[in-house]
C-alpha cells in the first residue's frame, strides 16, 4: 500500500490507529488493504491539500468515504473551507496593515498602542 500511494508506512498506521483506514492481518501478520483503499487515501491526501484537517476528514468521514454519491455535500463542505480561508485571509490582511502602519510611524516605539491603554 505504501509503494502503491507514495505515502509511509507509518502514514499508513497512524491513519489506521485514527480509523481513517482499516487493514486486516494475514496469517503472517501482514496488513492487508481493500482494494478501494488505494482510492480512499487519495481522497484524504487531496482533502489534506485542501486545507482539511484529518479531525474534519475523521468528522466528515461517510462525506468523503462515498463521493460519488455525495457531490453535493462535499461542495458544501470546500464552500465552507473556502469561506474559511477567506476570513483567515481578511484578518491576514488587517494584521498586515497594522503592521505596515506601525513600521511607518515614526514615533518613539512602534509597539506602543495606538490609543492610551484605560485602566
Amino acid at each position: 500500500m505504501a509503494q502503491a500511494t507514495g505515502i509511509s508506512r507509518d502514514t499508513l498506521r497512524f491513519y489506521e490507529k485514527r480509523g481513517l483506514l482499516t487493514a486486516r492481518r494475514s496469517g503472517n501478520g501482514y496488513r492487508e488493504y481493500a482494494p478501494e483503499a488505494v482510492q480512499w487515501l487519495v481522497y484524504i491526501r487531496t482533502a489534506q491539500a485542501l486545507g482539511f484537517t484529518l479531525a474534519e476528514i475523521e468528522a466528515d468521514l461517510p462525506l468523503l468515504a462515498g463521493p460519488a454519491s455525495s457531490a453535493d455535500a462535499i461542495r458544501i463542505a470546500l464552500r465552507a473551507k473556502l469561506a474559511e480561508i477567506d476570513q483567515r485571509m481578511d484578518g491576514l490582511a488587517a494584521l498586515r496593515a497594522d503592521l505596515a502602519a506601525r513600521l511607518d510611524d515614526v514615533s518613539d516605539c512602534p509597539l506602543r498602542p495606538a490609543a492610551p491603554l484605560r485602566a
